[in-house]
């Protein structure tokens, strides 16, 4: 006959095991489980929200909403444009443009509503937008004034050469690299002349953009510039890149140098497509080796590089 045993300290029964299996299940999984469902259903009545909104309902609560709503209407309709057939594109050109020149730069409020309307102007692209595009270049905050020169750039009248060769001579270097891009992607020769001065300006982004615009209309005065873009070690030297900025800006001068085709060049770009690291510049360094070697290009039948190199605020690439 077996005699029982008593149980020892720090024992416990089945039921007791059980009853801690309960506990753990208590206060652990059965919350979990409650704000995994909460969770789960707000993302889904969020998302329900956001797909029903349109560029109607942006523009509305920009004319309509709380100071604080409205920017971040301008703000969210900058983000995400969808693509449209062009009658209704015109027509959210034609209201966005209606609004903006409703708003005030001196209005605390107005400011940060303008500033993101100026980038909807320039992404739908309606030359109608150029002249108060034009004015911006001159408004009282800077991020306008920067956003303003991109959007010309985007829309491509050369009417806005004059006001962006202005703009060049800002002291703010992030406002002169923007010229010297947008000044490239404008395609009008007569901006060479103030890009071969920019080739000297003392930040490396400004001396970049302006090599790469140059390279556009053919002209080689950036080739120095260009040849010290595609070396790692110079590149390093010249500005702290982040990420894949250096990649970028060397991709960026390999284009370039393809569109000068410049055999003196051929030894460093042969040198890149061998052992720089990164499978993108060394194929971009093949391209460019190919393109040195084809017959000479035909200047009118090419359009001009239009790449933006360096640091830049993510709104201008979207």
């Amino acid at each position: 006959m077996t005699e029982e045993r008593p149980p020892e300290e720090g024992d416990a029964s089945g039921e007791e095991a059980g009853g801690g299996r309960g506990t753990v299940t208590r206060f652990f999984l059965l919350p979990l489980l409650v704000v995994g469902t909460a969770v789960a259903v707000f993302w889904l009545f969020s998302r329900m929200t956001f797909e029903k909104r349109t560029p109607a309902d942006y523009l509305q609560e920009v004319r309509g909403g709380t100071a604080n709503r409205r920017w971040q209407a301008a703000f969210e309709l900058s983000r995400s444009l969808p693509n449209l057939e062009p009658a209704d594109r015109a027509a959210l050109a034609a209201e966005t443009l209606r609004i903006f020149k409703s708003l005030s730069p001196r209005r605390t409020e107005d400011v940060p509503v303008r500033r993101y309307l100026v980038l909807v102007l320039g992404k739908l692209g309606d030359p109608d937008a150029v002249d108060a595009l034009i004015a911006a270049v001159g408004d009282p905050d800077a991020d306008t004034r920067l956003y303003a020169v991109w959007a010309l750039g985007k829309i491509g009248d050369r009417r806005a050469v004059a006001p962006v060769t202005e703009a060049s001579l800002s002291e703010d270097a992030g406002m002169r690299k923007m010229a010297a891009y947008v000044l490239g992607r404008l395609g009008d020769p007569a901006a060479a002349a103030r890009l071969r001065v920019l080739l000297g300006d003392p930040v490396a982004d400004v001396r970049w953009n302006a090599a790469i615009a140059l390279a556009g209309f053919r002209d080689a005065s950036g080739l120095t510039v260009l040849r010290s873009m595609i070396d790692r070690d110079a590149l390093a030297r010249q500005a702290t890149l982040a990420g894949d900025q250096p990649e970028t800006a060397m991709i960026g001068a390999l284009k370039a140098l393809g569109m000068l085709r410049d055999a003196a060049s051929l030894p460093l770009l042969e040198k890149v497509a061998r052992e720089d690291p990164n499978l993108r510049v060394r194929a971009a360094a093949r391209d460019a080796i190919a393109a040195t070697r084809a017959a000479p290009a035909t200047p009118n039948l090419e359009r001009p590089i239009s790449l933006l190199v360096g640091s830049t605020p993510s709104d201008v690439h979207a």
